[in-house]
């Protein structure tokens, strides 16, 4: 049985235990882990392959990342799926060794890693949480006392003595993370697990934490719900690759974490198409304050309007261009608004060689979000797409007027 609760001895504080007055719970030191990647080749291959000493293919889970969680912080980590996350917490646990580097702790240490894992299916949840104790080195007749704390926060009194292979997935969680807590450990490892759980047991969750907190316990957290990491986090750490790309502020750090994803997956969504007879050369956002052009296809502002600087070329002379663009929503891909130079009554000149031009439009009527914008160099009956850029450019929206929608519509009211 895999173990879900993994359980580490304590053991002296490192070397350098101690910064700046405060005491090191958890040291991570130059850790690398390496999982040997099958080949999914036969028997008769392998055997070969081991006479011959081939060399495995591996794949690097950790890339030499160190970390220090002091006593009483709570650290979350953050990063984008197979960054290495759960790696991290599993070697921390002690339920995978790192293939260079060490993890040293400093006190107990509980952890809630894995779905389900934990539990033997055939047990009931009576069993499995007795059953805990046992591997936590608690003494049969400490966890008989806390049982019913333990069973009373996971609010599962009525399926306590059924098999736990009857449990749903939140069922599974709420009673994991209530033993993973009320065995009052020193250190806390969390999964993703909690997202699992209702919004009620989440509450509590974030109640506990708080009061682990206060008690001056460590916790290291995964989550993907950033505004909830970085409520309970002193320092986040991000991960990306296998490597630590920032620790620190939680503001800042998971700024740059959503900024990291939202780049990846802008590109991502970035398609073009056409006949090419004329050719977008670029898009790029003009700062509203300098005018200059922006780096990169990412512009936060919470400016009244935008601007984006088009240019292109054409090997032909072409008469009567139309250029358009299109807003929609990042998360939907819904379409907010969309126009062209015809609709506006902007005549353009015909394409021959280099040109381009300047659309600028107003931003007061949108919601605060993040919306990609997409363009179009085409004839003006609408019958041939010369170059269509679609979600080249994200515009994130910030600070804006709080209205129910997305977009606002003028009102006014008078008394009859």
């Amino acid at each position: 049985m895999k173990n879900q609760f993994a359980t580490v001895a304590p053991t002296s504080a490192p070397e350098n235990g101690e910064t700046s007055g405060r005491e090191c719970a958890v040291n991570v030191s130059h850790v690398v882990k390496r999982f040997r990647l099958s080949s999914g080749a036969s028997l008769k291959t392998a055997v070969i392959d081991a006479f011959k000493r081939r060399p495995h293919p591996q794949f690097t889970a950790l890339d030499d990342v160190s970390l220090q969680v002091y006593r009483g912080e709570t650290v979350g980590i953050v990063g984008e799926n197979g960054a290495g996350k759960s790696t991290l917490l599993s070697i921390i646990a002690g339920t995978l060794r790192p293939t260079s580097g060490f993890v040293r702790t400093n006190g107990s240490v509980s952890s809630l890693l894995e779905l389900g894992a934990g539990f033997h299916p055939d047990l009931t949840g009576r069993e499995n949480v007795m059953l805990y104790g046992a591997i936590m080195g608690i003494p049969r007749a400490t966890m008989a006392r806390r049982f019913d704390e333990i069973v009373a926060f996971a609010g599962l009194e009525k399926f306590i003595d059924q098999p736990v292979r009857f449990y749903s997935s939140g069922m599974y969680v709420r009673l994991g993370f209530s033993v993973a807590v009320q065995v009052d450990p020193d250190i806390l490892l969390v999964d993703e697990v909690l997202a699992v759980g209702d919004a009620d047991f989440q509450r509590k969750c974030l109640e506990k934490m708080d009061e682990f907190r206060a008690a001056g316990k460590s916790m290291l957290l995964i989550s993907h719900d950033i505004a909830t990491i970085r409520r309970v986090s002193d320092r986040i750490a991000y991960l990306s690759h296998g490597r630590l790309e920032g620790l620190g502020d939680p503001a800042t750090i998971a700024k740059a974490y959503l900024d990291d994803s939202v780049r990846a997956n802008a590109a991502a969504r970035r398609r073009e198409w056409g006949t090419l007879e004329a050719k977008f050369d670029s898009a790029v956002f003009l700062d509203p304050a300098t005018s200059s052009p922006v780096k990169g296809i990412v512009l936060e502002t919470k400016s009244d309007s935008v601007r984006v600087l088009l240019r292109w070329h054409s090997e032909k002379r072409l008469e009567n261009p139309v250029c358009g663009f299109s807003l929609e929503d990042a998360e939907t891909g819904r379409t907010i608004h969309g126009s062209n130079t015809q609709q506006a009554g902007f005549a353009l000149p015909a394409l021959d060689g280099a040109g381009g031009a300047v659309v600028e439009f107003d931003l007061r009527g949108i919601q605060a979000g993040d919306y990609m914008l997409s363009f179009s160099l085409h004839s003006a009956d609408h019958s041939v797409n010369w170059h269509r850029l679609e979600r080249c450019l994200l515009l994130r929206l910030r600070s804006r007027k709080w209205f129910d929608g997305l977009c606002s519509m003028p009102s006014s009211w008078y008394l009859p």
